[in-house]
């Protein structure tokens, strides 16, 4: 839809309420959904323990729960998209458009979405950083590239998802309390 729509810029095919709905949904479910959770998880929970030589993770439970704290999180940003015209703020969420006056309900379910994203990213990091410091000696030998890269990417993550967090949490006092942040 998105390159239907640029590539027949006077066609309006898409109203430009339902193009930002679109483009903002696509990046945040690539994102949140897809980059982080499958790229990182899925093939993180895959190939650490096989180039560690051990049989799981160090806390699997830990590993379950920020699985399955994604359905939820992606049902949420699925029913942002279907209540009123749909979240349209920007992949950044941009606060002169995510204020209450331009979107209700829809933006709301999307930060709760957002959240909930970013918690299963945390415990997922913090799994992974325990696991890779607390497993590479048993194999006896040197960590290979994919460990460190995964190691160093669940530091980037733990950085920064607190930040997005503390940033969403202004967002909705912003628009339910009306703060200034």
């Amino acid at each position: 839809l998105i390159r239907w729509s640029l590539y027949n810029p006077g066609a309006k095919f898409l109203d430009p309420v339902t193009y930002n709905a679109v483009v903002t949904s696509h990046a945040l479910v690539m994102i949140f959904f897809f980059v982080m959770p499958v790229m990182i998880g899925g093939f993180g929970n895959w190939l650490i323990p096989l180039m560690l030589q051990v049989a799981d993770m160090q806390f699997p439970r830990l590993n379950a729960f920020s699985f399955w704290v994604l359905p939820g999180s992606l049902y949420l940003m699925l029913m942002s998209n279907i209540v009123e015209n749909g979240v349209g703020a920007g992949w950044t969420i941009y606060p002169p458009l995510s204020t209450y006056s331009y979107h209700g309900v829809c933006m709301d379910l999307a930060i709760l979405s957002l959240h909930l994203a970013g918690i299963s990213s945390i415990f997922s990091s913090i799994n992974f950083m325990v696991t890779i410091s607390n497993m590479r000696s048993v194999g006896g030998h040197l960590l290979a590239l994919f460990p460190w890269s995964i190691k160093v990417t669940s530091f980037l993550l733990l950085t920064t998802l607190p930040v997005l967090a503390g940033g969403l949490t202004m967002l909705l006092t912003d628009r339910h309390f009306n703060t200034s942040f």
